[in-house]
């Protein structure tokens, strides 16, 4: 069976999300990547499948001018939830294959947990493109081909119990490679181990299935991460650790 991702998984998983306090965000790793690259205050910024919205919230108290788009009108909706009065962040119910906004539109266009919903990347990754402007930065932030959550996620998608329906993954070559292909040169690469790892988000997830509600942070992850950031810190900052991570993202400016 050709399995695929489609709205009503999306709707179904943000309107069974609860709090936004409840859903593990990326703890700012989208958008401090961006500000390590270009200053995003007065940017006009496009985040594409906007799902709870944080990155674009964060850039916005930046001084970007955010447009948080997704299809789904419940991920919409939380995010509106997040909106505080003076930020410029305006929500958009649209298709990311047919984005509603003229060429050459944004400054930055980002999407985290997105690209690998298709089994068309390159269409997505063009339209990207077309709504930059020349210099422009995109950002795709994706899960890691290399990892055992792939082959948990496999399985889920075989016996057709993926939440998303279906998923794929990269190498961090194959994405720097797709961006690349489409006349973008790369800036920056990342990669980011998960804490609490990803065997314990999908453990708790279970649980709250079960009405047994495991703490978001245990104390145990807190220590390790606080104790042995450096290390960690500095591990990810060589190329091979970016085929060990849970996900990676690639930073390229349209040329």
């Amino acid at each position: 069976m050709n399995r695929k991702s489609e709205k009503r998984h999306w709707d179904r998983f943000w309107e069974r999300a609860g709090p936004t306090d409840d859903v593990y965000s990326n703890e700012g790793r989208v958008a401090a990547r961006i500000k390590l690259v270009v200053p995003v205050e007065g940017m006009r910024v496009l985040e594409v499948g906007a799902g709870s919205g944080r990155d674009g919230i964060e850039l916005a108290a930046l001084g970007a001018e955010v447009v948080s788009l997704d299809y789904s009108m419940p991920s919409l909706a939380m995010i509106g939830e997040q909106i505080i009065s003076g930020e410029s962040v305006t929500l958009c119910c649209g298709d990311a294959f047919s984005l509603p906004f003229e060429d050459g539109t944004f400054d930055i266009v980002f999407h985290q947990g997105l690209l690998e919903h298709f089994r068309n990347p390159e269409d997505l990754i063009a339209e990207n493109r077309r709504v930059l402007k020349s210099g422009g930065i995109l950002l795709v932030d994706v899960p890691q081909r290399f990892h055992y959550y792939t082959v948990i996620k496999h399985l889920a998608i075989a016996f057709g119990a993926w939440f998303a329906g279906w998923e794929t993954e990269f190498s961090i070559r194959e994405l720097e490679r797709l961006l690349e292909e489409h006349s973008f040169s790369v800036v920056t690469s990342y990669g980011e181990w998960f804490n609490p790892p990803i065997w314990y988000r999908m453990l708790r997830k279970a649980a709250l299935a079960a009405r047994i509600r495991l703490p978001m942070y245990p104390w145990i992850f807190r220590f390790v991460r606080e104790r042995f950031s450096r290390i960690r810190a500095g591990l990810l900052g060589r190329r091979w650790a970016l085929y060990t991570t849970v996900v990676i993202g690639t930073l390229a400016r349209k040329e």
